[in-house]
């Protein structure tokens, strides 16, 4: 009886203590709440938005500069190496005559990701055009198409597979939206169409695929990286024969009041060897 009544006595004192304790096991297993939006996925370098008259302004600052002068401009504002995207990515085609393969514009960013979906496989001609369809609604679409507007530059951030996430027809779409040029990390199809059309494209090699079976899209109007820095919407991309330079819009001022000295500078001097040398003057030095 004795050691039953110890025993007894333990687990009544056992029972009490438990009692008094902080519910931990409790604690731990509540969600937390910042850690559940995290879950979701989040971006933390929020996108500004900024009016149409407020980039007619900013690209009326930069209207005729010329990659190489906005790099001396970055110089000067403390942006040494800021912007230069990779060398890698070149202009489709040129115009030297009257350099309309140059851009001066405002981005608008997307983001393309290499699918973990399997392809089609073999199917009859309807069902394989539904899939498709379905995979452009659902999967591959273009939904920054309502951003798109006077001044705009659509910069595609892509990395993976054979595929033309651009081609001839879509291109024209955007154009007509207001739509300067194109910059992507990858690929483009259908370029001697694109060449033939004279929209502005700047990319890093041909492709061939097409969206469905290869990638989605991931984000629109976010930050990026295109050819290795970072662009945020709403910075000022200018490209041309020297390749593609990006702006970050808070400097934009300062960047493109230094870049316009150094061009006016450049072609007085130029201008004037042209007329040492006897040479007809053409646009660069107008």
């Amino acid at each position: 009886m004795k050691i039953t009544f110890l025993n007894f006595t333990m687990v009544r004192l056992l029972l009490g203590a438990a009692l008094l304790l902080p519910p931990l096991c409790f604690a731990q297993e509540k969600p937390d709440s910042a850690a559940a939006l995290l879950q979701a996925g989040k971006h933390f370098i929020p996108t500004k938005v900024y009016s149409l008259d407020e980039d007619r302004r900013v690209l009326k600052l930069f209207d005729g500069l010329r990659v190489a002068d906005v790099c001396d401009g970055m110089d000067k504002a403390g942006l040494q190496n800021i912007g230069l995207v990779s060398s890698e990515i070149q202009p489709l085609w040129k115009d030297t005559k009257n350099f309309t393969h140059r851009i001066v514009g405002i981005a608008v960013t997307a983001r393309y990701v290499p699918t973990q979906n399997p392809p089609a496989g073999a199917r009859d001609t309807k069902d394989f055009d539904q899939w498709v369809g379905k995979w452009y609604s659902e999967k591959s679409s273009e939904p920054f198409v309502p951003l798109l507007r006077e001044g705009s530059v659509l910069i595609i951030e892509e990395n993976g597979g054979d595929v033309g996430s651009i081609g001839s027809n879509n291109i024209l779409s955007w154009k007509k939206r207001g739509c300067l040029g194109v910059v992507s990390s990858s690929t483009a199809r259908d370029t001697d169409e694109i060449a033939t059309q004279a929209i502005p494209l700047y990319f890093k090699r041909p492709g061939r695929g097409i969206r469905p079976g290869r990638n989605e899209i991931e984000s629109v109007n976010a930050p990026i990286v295109c050819g290795g820095v970072s662009v945020l919407p709403g910075d000022v991309i200018v490209a041309d024969g020297d390749g593609v330079i990006v702006v970050p819009r808070a400097r934009a001022e300062d960047v493109a009041a230094y870049a316009r000295t150094t061009m006016d500078q450049d072609k007085a001097a130029r201008a004037r060897a042209y007329e040492q040398l006897g040479l007809p003057k053409d646009k660069s030095v107008q």
